[in-house]
């Protein structure tokens, strides 16, 4: 079992900044693939950015891309989502999850890739 639990999320203004960190608990995730979605109301789950077991290959949605940037620290067991220039439409509960298919080296783009996931954290960026 992979526990995965999310900070850092909360209330910015556009244009801000957030940096949100999943620790995992339970089993290393080093080996793993690890993937942030966000789920906005009344809208499909979606995957943000993904990086895999020796981060040496990401993903990142487009509507993302040159904003956010995933890391991943393996010595302390947690991944990260820096968030940058953060716009409305960006507001979402944003889930940590993990593709434990051990040492991938591609980032599963879908949610059924991924077998654990956190309970979220929600972004919320105003105008």
């Amino acid at each position: 079992q992979v526990q995965l639990v999310e900070s850092g999320g909360g209330l910015v203004q556009a244009g801000g900044s957030l940096r949100l960190s999943c620790a995992a608990s339970g089993r290393t995730i080093n080996g793993y693939a690890m993937g942030w979605f966000r789920q906005a109301p009344g809208k499909e789950r979606e995957m943000v950015a993904g990086i895999v077991w020796n981060g040496r290959n990401t993903y990142y949605a487009d509507s993302v891309r040159g904003r956010f940037t995933i890391s991943r620290d393996n010595a302390k067991n947690t991944v990260y989502l820096q968030m940058n220039s953060l716009k409305p439409e960006d507001t979402a509960v944003y889930y940590c999850a993990a593709d434990t298919r051990a040492y991938r080296v591609i980032v599963p783009s879908t949610p059924r890739g991924y077998d654990y996931w956190g309970q979220g954290t929600q972004v919320t960026v105003s105008s």
